[in-house]
């Protein structure tokens, strides 16, 4: 006989899910969900999120015949744009990869220095991370990305416009494990490397003993027998550049590089700020066509009209082509990293994708599920919410997580602690020029503080604090999320006095004398006054109290007495009305 028993739907989902959109694939009543849900804790509404293991355990407890599976997340790719007759030559972009305190810094001067224009006014702003050289009448695009991620997210974007990997290995101390990440994105990323033999000045720099190095991370150097270039540079001497420049050049001549220079642009966000006096900028990738000043744009879920365009040496462009790095501001949010833009024909049709492109990453998966802890505090945060922004550098990546779990525990419903930026590794210039921008601490769990990143954060007055025990590191973090809480206004009534007489009467201050009721008079206080049910001022100062001619500081119960009030506007008290006396003071609160 065959088996009877019935087979369980199998239904997928993403990492996390409306509850809305749970109840449809379920045919369920919302309300039914909704109620399952708080039994289990979670409080949700119908268009909240729960993460996948949340909509797994409320399916087991209704009992339902049916299996959540978890979708594969296809990454959404754009296909690179087949080369036609239209296309002209364009500049190599350059990603520039490295170990912190490799020098990769000093090459960049270096580099910018070599190229720099005699007469150019403030040359490059250090603090972009795309800009733009000439050498030998030719354009080369550099991306510096200290922590990579700049790096995989534009290949995981599917711009297709890093044509090659620069890696920065100082010669004095070889491959290290921030290295190792770097030629694990370039390779999984089909890039060619060459790999740049920095501070070559050095006494104790070891050219072969690097080179073994890299033939341990399969990257064989030519005079190895592999295809892998080595340039030898010293920076701080100014030697190797231009032989490096050349290199560059040589490398991408191969791959015969071509862009379409006309036509609607299209492109990349590889950052964007608040910047006082412009407002919301944005540093982008020209992928294709002709991006010009007064263009209608459509940035991620964002739009705008150019209303400046630059290079990133702060000159004013007609235009900007294939591969060059551009300064934007007009746009109405800031958009994010990695959001691609495009040019459109009007406000309107730039307005209508934008709302498309919010309402697809609504519904879409997102980044890191949210959980039902985070979901109940999201449900119960005030709109006001106040944050404190943080960067987190950890030793290892265990360690790291465990930071930062334990740091969104701490938020409640009028602050919490918002994660700028996050990874493994010592503390670089990337993160200084982070916190920088967005007012931030930053924090380090067992890492180290090179002297030359302490120094900028120094001069960009960035906090940096460092840890061995992650609750030493929470307890700061709580203290300083302590700081942003308002303080309890604690109200204590100090006594009643029934007014016998009033004896002057201004805009600024009232004079009365009276009897004390209730309790005990005494200074400093402030004191609200009543007819009958009515209130007729609140907050007034008790300047002085009197008894007899005498100053005095108390006045115990059954005694008269003399007060006087100062007030904002003429207070018209009477005899028969009352004060009721009060003390008011702030303390600090605890998380």
């Amino acid at each position: 006989m065959a088996d009877q028993t019935p087979t369980k739907k199998i239904i997928e989902i993403d990492e996390q899910i409306t509850v809305g959109a749970l109840a449809e694939l379920l045919s369920l009543p919302v309300s039914k969900l909704v109620g399952e849900l708080f039994k289990l804790g979670v409080m949700a509404t119908i268009n909240e999120k729960i993460d996948f293991d949340t909509a797994q355990i409320v399916v087991g407890e209704l009992g339902l015949e049916v299996e959540l599976a978890k979708k594969e997340q296809t990454r959404l790719m754009r296909k690179k744009r087949d080369v036609t007759d239209a296309d002209e030559p364009r500049p190599p972009v350059v990603a520039m990869m490295g170990h912190v305190d490799h020098g990769k810094t000093t090459l960049l001067d270096a580099i910018r220095g070599a190229e720099t224009v005699k007469g150019e006014s403030g040359g490059i702003t250090q603090h972009l991370s795309a800009y733009q050289i000439k050498h030998n009448n030719r354009y080369i695009t550099f991306l510096d990305t200290p922590g990579h991620e700049a790096f995989a997210a534009l290949r995981e974007h599917g711009a297709q416009l890093t044509d090659l990997a620069l890696l920065v290995v100082a010669a004095d101390d070889g491959v290290k494990p921030q290295t190792i990440e770097a030629i694990r994105f370039a390779k999984g990323a089909g890039v060619k490397i060459i790999v740049v033999a920095s501070k070559m000045d050095r006494p104790d720099a070891d050219i072969n003993k690097l080179k073994q190095h890299l033939v341990e991370q399969k990257l064989t150097p030519e005079d190895y027998g592999g295809d892998t270039i080595v340039v030898p540079v010293s920076a701080a001497k100014g030697q190797g550049i231009k032989e490096l420049l050349d290199m560059i050049l040589l490398v991408t001549d191969v791959e015969e590089l071509k862009g379409l220079h006309s036509g609607l642009a299209e492109g990349l966000v590889i950052e964007s700020h608040m910047e006082k006096g412009k407002g919301r900028v944005a540093v982008a990738l020209v992928e294709q066509g002709a991006l010009r000043a007064g263009d209608f744009v459509r940035v991620g879920s964002t739009y705008g009209k150019i209303r400046t365009l630059q290079n990133t040496s702060g000159e004013i462009l007609e235009k900007a082509g294939p591969s060059m790095p551009v300064i934007i501001t007009g746009l109405h949010d800031l958009p994010d990293f990695g959001d691609e833009f495009e040019v459109v024909a009007s406000e309107k049709e730039a307005k209508a994708k934008a709302a498309a492109a919010a309402a697809e990453r609504r519904i879409g998966p997102a980044t890191g599920a949210t959980t039902s802890s985070e979901l109940l505090r999201m449900i119960s945060q005030k709109s006001q919410l106040t944050e404190l922004n943080i960067i987190v550098k950890a030793d290892v990546q265990g360690s790291l997580t465990s930071v930062i779990d334990s740091l969104k525990s701490l938020g409640t419903e009028e602050v919490a602690v918002r994660i700028v930026g996050s990874g493994v590794g010592v503390i670089n210039e990337n993160d200084v020029h982070t916190a920088t921008t967005t007012g931030t601490i930053i924090y380090g769990f067992q890492v180290e503080l090179p002297s030359a990143v302490k120094q900028l954060a120094a001069r960009d007055k960035v906090p940096i604090r460092l840890f061995n025990v992650i609750y030493e590191l929470i307890d700061d973090v709580k203290k300083e999320l302590e700081t942003l809480l308002s303080p309890e206004i604690i109200e204590e009534e100090l006594g009643r006095l029934l007014v016998k007489g009033v004896f002057k009467t201004s805009k600024t201050g009232t004079i009365a004398g009276g009897e004390v009721t209730k309790g005990k008079l005494s200074l400093p206080a402030l004191a609200r006054a009543y007819r009958d049910k009515e209130l007729l001022a609140d907050n007034l100062e008790v300047t002085n109290l009197k008894s007899g001619p005498t100053d005095v500081k108390e006045v115990e119960k059954g005694q008269l007495c003399g007060i006087s009030l100062k007030t904002k506007d003429k207070l018209n008290l009477a005899e028969g009305d009352r004060l009721e006396i009060f003390s008011r003071r702030t303390e600090t609160r605890k998380l």
